[in-house]
């Protein structure tokens, strides 16, 4: 099964376009969304094309084909315009014989096992990691990329994590 992994759209229609059209090059058959999705928070600029509703009606598109976790910035009002569920802050996917666990990565890690991945966004820098005993990936971010990274998000296909730029 293909998937593909983004975070951190923070509203950005012109990211947004990207993304999805990468998911429709890459064959992809879901679209796990990690939060930040349209507000672009306090802490961060303007990205290019700032239109949280455009955001909203372009991945509304594609509804059924979306798992999303909530971020940080993610919020109740924000809920109402997105047809698909944001609120949960952890979510699961087993996909060609992986546990696969999501969260933005503003809370605590859930309990793992070692041959677990967690993937999560938040920091908008890239991550491939084994250091706590199981696979930590961060697909780096879809709008605001920061310490110098690109435009990224991450495909799952077979068992195997690439990591790509839009």
């Amino acid at each position: 099964m293909k998937i593909l992994i983004a975070s951190d759209v923070h509203g950005s229609a012109k990211w947004c376009r990207k993304l999805i059209a990468a998911y429709k090059r890459d064959g992809a058959e879901k679209l796990l969304l990690l939060g930040d999705i349209l507000y672009h928070g306090p802490r961060n600029p303007l990205p290019d094309e700032y239109s949280p509703k455009a955001v909203a009606e372009m991945l509304g598109e594609i509804k059924s084909e979306i798992l999303c976790v909530r971020g940080n910035c993610d919020s109740e009002v924000d809920q109402m315009v997105l047809p698909f569920p944001i609120t949960a802050d952890y979510a699961a996917v087993y996909a060609d014989g992986v546990n696969i666990y999501l969260s933005h990565g503003h809370r605590d890690v859930p309990p793992l096992s070692a041959d677990d991945v967690y993937i999560t966004g938040h920091t908008h820098v890239p991550l491939n990691d084994r250091s706590e005993g199981f696979l930590h990936l961060n697909p780096g971010s879809v709008s605001l990329p920061k310490e110098g990274s690109a435009h990224g998000y991450i495909l799952f296909d077979n068992g195997k994590f690439e990591f790509k730029n839009l």
